[in-house]
């Protein structure tokens, strides 16, 4: 009787093995034929962390191109970079997501109001002066100004430095202010040895800025990219 019994459990947990085979076969099966009817297409996947505010050319050493079906190709989803060229990410893009344009964009619509982009290859330097050191506080973004650095040499002799066409990127501050403990906050696009000269100025000597250039009306990043050049110094 013990033996039958247990003849017959070994016979049922056959049965259910068999079965369950029988089940995944024919699933993977069914799958298989469900994906040869589908159609696929391309997509780029983050294959590491990028972070926000990465060029887009630069996007495409950590992604890669994957053939999904399409159902599962999420909306916006890129092939290529051509179409955000000169774009940057808006924010990280993490490993295993599909690339999507809206992670892109102009750099010079993330700029806030009163802004426009300092040029590549350029610093900005933000100085605080009174308001007659600059053209009494009426600077605004993108003007070109001229920065008379004065200070005194190595042997303590009088000295100045002259650095035309540097462009402002943003200011603040009360223009015409009567209150004679206002300040002005001036940002300077500057290059390397610019900002040394400015910076030095600013900690040992003084600084005035002039009036050299308006923005134009509707003035961007892209239309004021030029870089300043540096005056002789004296």
């Amino acid at each position: 009787m013990m033996q039958r019994r247990l003849l017959a459990a070994v016979a049922a947990f056959l049965v259910a093995v068999v079965g369950a085979v029988v089940l995944v076969t024919y699933a993977q099966s069914a799958d298989a034929r469900a994906q040869a009817g589908e159609r696929l297409v391309p997509v780029l996947v983050v294959g590491s962390t990028v972070p926000a505010g990465t060029d887009a050319s630069a996007v495409a050493g950590s992604v890669s191109t994957q053939e999904v079906p399409a159902r599962l190709a999420a909306p916006g989803s890129l092939s290529d970079l051509n179409s955000v060229a000169g774009f940057v990410t808006t924010a990280d893009l993490l490993p295993g997501e599909q690339l999507l344009a809206d992670r892109f964009a102009d750099p010079d619509s993330l700029l806030a109001a009163g802004t426009v982009a300092a040029p590549a290859g350029t610093q900005e330097v933000s100085l605080t002066l009174q308001p007659q050191q600059a053209v009494d506080g009426a600077l605004k973004a993108g003007d070109r100004v001229g920065v008379l650095v004065l200070g005194k040499d190595a042997a303590g002799n009088a000295a100045s430095q002259s650095i035309d066409g540097v462009l402002v990127t943003r200011s603040s501050g009360s223009a015409g202010s009567a209150d004679p403990s206002a300040q002005v906050t001036v940002t300077l696009a500057l290059d390397g040895p610019q900002s040394a000269a400015v910076i030095a100025g600013m900690q040992q000597g003084t600084i005035w800025l002039s009036l050299q250039e308006m923005a134009r009306p509707g003035t961007t990043s892209s239309s004021t990219a030029a870089t300043p050049s540096a005056g002789a110094q004296s």
